[in-house]
């Protein structure tokens, strides 16, 4: 995509490829470039420091490949880096650039899907640890009482395609036990993780069927169009000729044979080599 801009979608591995799948669904018309950073993932565990470097490291890989809009389709990566990226780098450095996360689209619409007031978040121990959703759900909505839970096993039975399997089950019926123990008039859960979607069908089975489950792949595609629409000097460099392709700062022929669990097709992707650290894996 030489001398074209495209929309960056930026994860630490597969996740944002539902996030993703959702977009090219509601916006087919416009050029993408994926990066997952399967090299350093899981990110979940790693410091502030480290998800803000690494963050930053795949985001300016983005802007180079010419993505003057990039999403961190990756609920780690926007509760420990968004913000500083936001503040500190792109009015100084990238000051035509955009980034995005997926923490506040989220936290804007959720008073709509809960009646009792209360909802549980479940996500990566980073992602619940930065308190994010707490914070961010609070702006909008302070009457909404908010419990979460970390599901560390989550994202390692997904990548390893273990989530479908019966051994599946005893971790999602823990973190759920554990999480409805801390507030039992949850009518809610918000999926704070990306890769989480494909444990829907589990988490819905392990639950009182008075609780929905709210991923995030639908909500951040339809709150990016609202973006574009509003944004038109941004949404008019992006090209539009329907046209995606997908990189792994880890081997690309382990990234494509798991990339389809979650983008939904088969995709080919390509070694991102300047990424730093993307040699060690």
């Amino acid at each position: 995509m030489k001398n074209k801009q495209a929309i960056g979608i930026f994860d630490s591995g597969y996740g944002g490829l539902t996030v993703f799948k959702s977009i090219v669904q509601k916006l087919p018309q416009y050029n993408y470039i994926y990066l997952g950073d399967n090299a350093r993932a899981p990110y979940g565990d790693h410091s502030f420091e480290t998800i803000y470097q690494y963050t930053l490291e795949c985001v300016e890989w983005l802007f180079a490949q010419g993505c003057p809009l990039v999403i961190l389709a990756c609920n780690t990566a926007s509760a420990k880096a968004l913000r500083s990226i936001q503040q500190n780098v792109l009015p100084f450095k990238y000051p035509n650039h955009r980034v995005l996360g997926v923490i506040r689209p989220t936290a804007e619409i959720v008073g709509d899907f809960t009646e009792s007031k209360r909802i549980g978040v479940m996500g990566t121990r980073g992602t619940i640890n930065s308190e994010s959703y707490l914070m961010e759900i609070n702006k909008f909505f302070p009457e909404i009482n908010v419990a979460q839970q970390s599901c560390p096993m989550w994202v390692p039975l997904i990548e390893n395609d273990e989530h479908l399997h019966e051994g599946a089950d005893y971790f999602v019926n823990k973190y759920v036990d554990q999480l409805l123990a801390k507030d039992d008039e949850i009518d809610c859960i918000v999926l704070a993780c990306t890769h989480y979607p494909l444990l829907i069908p589990k988490i819905v089975a392990a639950l009182p069927a008075h609780i929905s489950v709210l991923g995030q792949d639908d909500i951040v595609a339809n709150s990016l169009a609202l973006y574009l629409e509003k944004h038109t000097e941004i949404e008019a460099k992006i090209s539009k000729e329907g046209y995606s392709q997908f990189f792994t700062s880890g081997d690309p022929q382990a990234f494509d044979a798991s990339a389809s669990i979650f983008f939904g097709k088969e995709i080919v992707s390509s070694h991102a080599s300047y990424v730093k650290g993307a040699d060690e894996d």
